[in-house]
């Protein structure tokens, strides 16, 4: 939170605030962000769907109600601790509907691997068409990975691996000291059957288009959002989609929701598309904030429907 809020106000501390006032009041066209909105509930439902299509081959059969809104849930309270939703909507599973925690894990962890292989086939689509903004965006920003490793050092790289190995060889020690391993290796086994549970999905054409579903609601969820601002409107779904990519990258960053670094990545990429860069902030800003809330808001009706929910003692059918 502290990461995020420093990069908040590096980002916007010559900001004119009087411009946020101006436009909430009649310089957006809020018809389009009302039309974002189901695109961005669609995409949180989808996955729902297809977490639960992920667990059935465990033996699970959780209610849909209960997958959808567990991760309603899991989203909001990734805001307050980033990453804590993943957790805790294996947590909700198990206590309304039965299902394993630690099944539950493997499977949400086979769902990254998934949507990581999504974002990395649209980066590759989006890099290919787009590498002369790339490109700029890159030389821009600083961000060189080349540039970033000449700065280690023989020295520095010696530290990093000895470091590295130092503890593994700590945490091999302390399982041994402390007899982990077999409940270790239980957990790694349970971890193991939830990651290869895709391989026994039941309809893998219903799974594909679970995983194509999300991405494009995500897009269009942001996408939408250009025809709000005068300053966007014009650009076309190419700069949209590179600043779809990039801020997706971006939110890899441990701030609630990306905070910070979101902004920062989609105001660089309007502005080498010549949305001036208060406008291109106020942009940022506002969809940031608005899509937020809308998290926050269905996270509150999980916990409302969640309190409502009746727990089930499930028995594994496999």
């Amino acid at each position: 939170m502290a990461l995020g809020a420093a990069i908040l106000w590096w980002m916007y501390r010559g900001f004119d605030w009087a411009s946020l006032r101006l436009a909430f009041t009649s310089g957006i066209d809020w018809t389009w962000m009302w039309l974002s909105f189901p695109f961005g509930i669609l995409a949180q439902v989808f996955r729902g769907l297809r977490w639960r299509q992920v667990l059935r081959p465990l033996g699970y059969r959780p209610r849909v109600s209960t997958s959808i809104n567990a991760v309603f849930l899991s989203y909001a309270s990734s805001l307050v601790v980033p990453r804590s939703g993943e957790v805790l909507r294996c947590g909700v599973l198990k206590r309304y509907d039965g299902v394993s925690f630690s099944r539950g894990v493997g499977t949400v962890v086979t769902e990254r691997v998934v949507d990581m292989l999504m974002i990395g086939l649209l980066s590759a689509v989006v890099f290919v068409f787009q590498i002369p903004v790339f490109l700029d965006f890159f030389a821009r920003t600083g961000v060189s990975i080349g540039g970033f490793l000449s700065q280690f050092t023989a020295t520095g790289w010696l530290v990093t691996i000895l470091s590295l190995l130092l503890i593994v060889a700590t945490g091999v020690a302390l399982l041994r000291r402390y007899e982990l391993f077999a409940r270790t290796r239980s957990l790694i086994d349970e971890l193991v059957q939830g990651l290869l549970s895709i391989r026994h999905v039941d309809g893998l054409g219903l799974f594909l288009f679970y995983s194509v579903a999300i991405w494009v609601c995500y897009f269009l969820h942001f996408y939408l959002t250009f025809f709000c601002f005068a300053s966007t409107a014009g650009l076309g779904m190419d700069v949209a989609m590179v600043a779809f990519v990039v801020g997706t990258f971006a939110v890899l960053v441990p701030t609630p929701n990306g905070a910070g670094p979101w902004h920062f990545a989609v105001k660089t990429v309007l502005m080498l598309n010549g949305v001036a860069g208060d406008d291109g902030a106020l942009f940022a800003l506002i969809v940031h904030t608005v899509q937020t809330l809308l998290v926050a808001v269905l996270g509150l009706w999980a916990v409302v429907a969640l309190g409502m929910t009746r727990k089930l003692k499930v028995e594994i059918t496999k």
